[in-house]
């Protein structure tokens, strides 16, 4: 179980494959797992990363404030414990806020940007959000928050209820708190007026059902180039509601920049 201490803080994170580097970072209010499929899929043909974010997981849950740099910082921890040059990067909601952040700050370093809903500013539920972490309390608010995140049949399904269920498993691991901080933070950064200057290539993927869908459609106007998709019938959480066809938007995005290989690096 590798840990990153390049901050201060124990930071997750778990290697699956070999190959050219693809780290994936989740959303709030989820852990790593959010990656699952996207984990098993793309790992037989690159090095992936996928890292619990401050708050979740089995990384630390500061409760003192922090910003969304500091946040990138602990992705960037990662990326020097693993001694990584470049690589693609995935996120996922305030995932996707890093990764702006982090394609913006450091172009040498990310090739390509995957973003899942994209917004490149506060939302706008964020004191909402810290009020049912801190108040009304993890136990009855996370099961929740996660069903607003995707479409409304996904939770009834039996393997929607699954996979949301798993998570809520967790609940024991995580601090009110700490989540409260990761929505301050976020909120607390406005990258709106850099998008003209970001010059990594840029996917933004929102779900049809996406609360973050008008700021997805945003960004991608905003950032030159950058490819926008829009996946049918699932919410924000769309990675983990329809794989197969996620994925096939990741592929044929990393094929036009050059960064999907033709073979498996792996049975």
């Amino acid at each position: 179980m590798p840990y990153s201490n390049a901050n201060g803080l124990r930071i997750y994170y778990e290697v699956s494959g070999e190959g050219f580097p693809f780290v994936m970072v989740h959303a709030n209010p989820f852990d790593h797992n959010l990656w699952m499929y996207q984990i098993a899929h793309f790992s037989t043909y690159f090095k992936v990363v996928a890292i619990d974010i401050r708050g979740y997981g089995r990384s630390d849950k500061p409760s003192a404030p922090f910003t969304l740099k500091d946040m990138a910082d602990d992705v960037l921890g990662v990326c020097s414990d693993e001694r990584i040059k470049e690589a693609i990067l995935g996120g996922v909601s305030v995932g996707s806020g890093m990764a702006i952040l982090l394609g913006l700050d450091h172009p040498e370093l990310f090739k390509a940007l995957i973003l899942v809903g994209g917004s490149s500013g506060p939302g706008g539920s964020i004191e909402d959000r810290i009020r049912g972490y801190t108040k009304i309390g993890i136990e009855k608010y996370h099961i929740q928050h996660l069903r607003e995140l995707v479409a409304p049949e996904f939770p009834e399904s039996k393997l929607g209820n699954y996979l949301l269920q798993t998570f809520v498993e967790r609940d024991p691991w995580l601090s009110g708190e700490s989540i409260g901080q990761i929505f301050r933070a976020r909120g607390g950064l406005d990258m709106t007026p850099r998008l003209g200057t970001m010059r990594v290539p840029t996917l933004v993927i929102n779900g049809e059902y996406d609360n973050s869908l008008a700021g997805g459609r945003k960004t991608a106007s905003l950032i030159p180039g950058a490819m926008h998709k829009i996946l049918p019938k699932t919410g924000h959480a769309c990675n983990i509601e329809d794989p197969a066809t996620f994925d096939a938007f990741v592929i044929e995005f990393l094929r036009a920049n050059g960064l999907m290989p033709e073979q498996p690096t792996r049975p």
